[in-house]
């Protein structure tokens, strides 16, 4: 593993904190006392999930286009497909894909994160 620390401190309970690692954006969530951490971007089109709504079963809802996923796995629970009506091109992005999901951990009171770069 290669852990590389993102944070300094702790995130209180039901924040978020976004952070790069190299070319990454890795979103940092404290919920209900669990800390998670996984890919800033939705996969339908890379759009930023850090205003998603968190679900009380720990899943987080694309606050674009209503996917939803895992924070555990990144598995899409419920994914949203796109109308016909806007063209082959974006039915191609259409097909189910995970959320990335990353080994997070706290030590010494610091946020790390094992991720690696792309």
């Amino acid at each position: 593993m290669s852990w590389t620390k993102v944070a300094e401190e702790v995130l209180s309970e039901d924040s978020r904190q976004v952070v790069k690692v190299g070319k990454r954006k890795v979103l940092l969530i404290n919920h209900s006392g669990q800390l998670y951490a996984l890919d800033n971007a939705c996969p339908h089109l890379k759009l930023s999930l850090k205003k998603g709504k968190i679900t009380s079963d720990g899943a987080i809802v694309c606050p674009w286009h209503r996917s939803v996923f895992d924070l555990k796995t990144g598995e899409a629970k419920d994914w949203t497909t796109w109308p016909p009506v806007v063209g082959k091109a974006m039915g191609m992005i259409s097909k189910p894909k995970p959320l990335s999901v990353f080994p997070v951990k706290i030590e010494e009171g610091s946020i790390w994160v094992d991720i690696e770069e792309q």
